[in-house]
Formats: structure tokens, C-alpha cells, sequence
């Protein structure tokens, strides 16, 4: 019967903790928007910078690059005139992606809730800023 290798014990909230950079990889905004935008299947360079709003050409072709070299993504290249670029999720990327999708669900959801409470602080820090102005006698 053949053993079970040895899962590392990795902890996330040590600072030399290798979990540190996937982190890095899987929360940037693109790589999340990006991940997801390939569920569905293949797509082209230009297909993807259509449907991610504000991605630069820089941003895109940069996000894509980091998912290729860390396993998320594959790209294939193709020798025609003019040359074709396609890029799908590896197995490894699908493994991300239902949670990437799971955190876009809860944006939607939770958008408003969070609105409300940025206004709500940033009315706080205004009053308080304002309080601060007139007992120092000062005018804005």
C-alpha cells in the first residue's frame, strides 16, 4: 500500500509563507475578472479585452502572462496570417474559478450594503475634519 506524501503544514499569516503569492496572484481584481470570464470556454486576446471593462491592452496582456506562468491559464498560439492567440483555463485555473465566482456573487450581492457603509464613514470623517477646522479657528 503506498503512502500518502506529506502535505507541507503551510500558514498563510506567516510573512515567509509560498501561500503569500498565490494570494497575491488570486485576489488582483483581473486575475478574478479574468478567471471567470474563461469559464465558459476558449477565448481570444481581443474577446476578453471587449468583455473585462477599464483592462488595459498593457494590463491584459500582463495579467495573462502571470496566470500562464503560474498553471491557471494555457495560451495557444496559432502560425496564421494574421497570427491567433487563444487562451482556456488549465485544470488548475477551473479549481479556482468556482471560488472566484462565489466572491463575484457576493460583490453583486453585498454592493449596496457597502456603499452605504463608505458613505456613512466618509460623512463621519467630514463632520470630524469640519469639528477639527472650527475649534482650531482655521476656514477651509
Amino acid at each position: 500500500m503506498a503512502r500518502a506524501k506529506p502535505v507541507p503544514a503551510y500558514n498563510v499569516y506567516s510573512q515567509d509563507c509560498p501561500t503569500r503569492t498565490v494570494l497575491d496572484i488570486v485576489a488582483d481584481k483581473w486575475t478574478s475578472l479574468l478567471i471567470v470570464a474563461l469559464v465558459p470556454g476558449t477565448k481570444r486576446f481581443q474577446q476578453l479585452k471587449r468583455e473585462i471593462g477599464g483592462i488595459t491592452q498593457k494590463m491584459l496582456t500582463q495579467t495573462l502572462r502571470s496566470l500562464e506562468r503560474n498553471g491557471l491559464v494555457e495560451r495557444r498560439a496559432y502560425a496564421t496570417v494574421p497570427p491567433r492567440v487563444e487562451y482556456t483555463l488549465t485544470r488548475l485555473g477551473h479549481t479556482l474559478s468556482e471560488s472566484l465566482e462565489a466572491l463575484q456573487d457576493w460583490s453583486v450581492a453585498h454592493v449596496e450594503e457597502i456603499q452605504r457603509a463608505r458613505n456613512v464613514m466618509d460623512a463621519r470623517l467630514s463632520a470630524q475634519s469640519r469639528t477639527i477646522t472650527a475649534r482650531s479657528g482655521k476656514t477651509s
